[in-house]
């Protein structure tokens, strides 16, 4: 049984106020959600911040936006694998749609990241995904499949043993717009039956999450589907309520 994993990506936003604030709201309410792993990825200067407010507490997983391929040296205004760890990271996001959109990261760069991640001991959280042009061209799995192909290529099927994938449909990413439920199960649904067909185990036990606009509304009716095991949440996790009531849907 694989266990419910929500994320919540902070994106750009907050500051040590309003980060002491968040934290201290969802580790007060944590305690009511007896099943999901829950995670929060803030902003690489908030990290620490966050890890101070969470008070050595393990019920709650610290995360990254991003990393460089890099471990060390002139790479000015990168931050690297073990500086994460070193902050108290657990996961970190690689190839999230805005990175690949407004920074141009390809496939590789993305395969590149996913590869020192893991060498660096972080496990990465995966983001692949079409956008509404891809989608309304009958490409959804075909793009879907490059981007994750892309990985395997570089780290073998054997390394998604120790990672999550999120599938985020660029079209439904702080537009408001969702997948129905049954349009993101269908799409979770390919992703698993793809790796399934390199390794049955991995694939089962793989979590794939759902990154496009859940919220309090919409959770508990994506995430009851059968190969959704969660979230990544973007504008809902920046409010303790809504990340929680998030979370208690993954129950």
């Amino acid at each position: 049984m694989r266990r419910p994993l929500v994320a919540g990506n902070w994106k750009m936003n907050g500051d040590t106020e309003s980060t002491i604030s968040l934290v201290k709201g969802i580790t007060d309410g944590r305690a009511e959600v007896t099943n999901a792993e829950v995670l929060i990825c803030p902003p690489y200067i908030l990290i620490p911040r966050a890890a101070d407010a969470l008070n050595g507490r393990d019920d709650i997983s610290l995360g990254a936006q991003d990393l460089d391929i890099n471990q060390n040296g002139a790479f000015t205004g990168q931050i690297s694998a073990s500086m994460l760890v070193d902050a108290g990271c657990k996961y970190v996001i690689v190839g999230h749609s805005e990175r690949r959109a407004i920074y141009g990261e390809s496939d590789q760069d993305v395969a590149d990241k996913f590869k020192v991640a893991q060498q660096g001991g972080l496990t990465p959280v995966l983001c692949v995904g079409e956008t509404l042009e891809e989608r309304e061209s009958g490409e959804t799995e075909a793009v879907v499949a490059r981007q994750i192909q892309a990985v395997i290529d570089v780290v073998g099927i054997n390394q998604l043993d120790d990672a999550v994938i999120a599938y985020e449909p660029v079209w439904a990413i702080g537009t408001g717009k969702t997948a129905t439920p049954e349009m993101a199960q269908e799409v979770h649904r390919f992703i698993r039956a793809m790796l399934a067909a390199l390794n049955g185990d991995i694939a089962e036990k793989l979590r794939i999450l759902y990154g496009g606009s859940m919220n309090a509304g919409n959770a508990e009716s994506l995430i009851s589907m059968t190969d959704i095991d969660g979230g990544l949440i973007g504008g809902a996790s920046l409010q303790a309520e809504s990340f929680l009531a998030i979370c208690m849907a993954a129950n």
